[in-house]
């Protein structure tokens, strides 16, 4: 399986009505890997995102509404972490010098095989585990 993985912060900018070309940008790239099929999360993600949408984003939005943006996010391929992933991920956070949560999202994204992580908080250009990294805003 192979796709491209995205990082929390995109998702959180496709729905930031405040966001202006940001939020342009990342409802474009959501809209593209939703329709070929090749969007890829993990179950950080989708926390991460459930935390940011329903306390600590400006607009905040219900956590019903949350489920249901979560609900429609589940068609695509999600990594479940497994007590081996965490390993690696610890290994990946050494090797790279990076914080666990984004070594855990490192890891997700080469368990699923991605060609490519779109990430604000990544260095654009960086790559880790062999996946290029690249800033959709940038």
């Amino acid at each position: 399986m192979s796709g491209e993985f995205l990082d929390t912060t995109i998702l959180v900018y496709a729905f930031d009505r405040d966001a202006g070309s940001k939020r342009s940008a990342a409802r474009d790239l959501v809209d593209r890997l939703a329709q070929e099929e090749s969007g890829l999360l993990s179950i950080q993600v989708l926390m991460e995102l459930f935390a940011v949408l329903t306390r600590k984003f400006s607009a905040r939005i219900r956590p019903s509404d949350v489920a249901t943006i979560i609900e429609s996010l589940s068609a695509w391929t999600i990594h479940s972490p497994l007590p081996l992933d965490v390993i690696d991920a610890v290994r990946i956070a050494a090797a790279y010098r990076i914080s666990p949560w984004d070594a855990s999202i490192v890891q997700s994204a080469s368990a699923l095989g991605a060609t490519k992580i779109w990430s604000e908080d990544f260095s654009a250009g960086q790559r880790y585990e062999g996946i290029p990294v690249e800033n959709p805003f940038a």
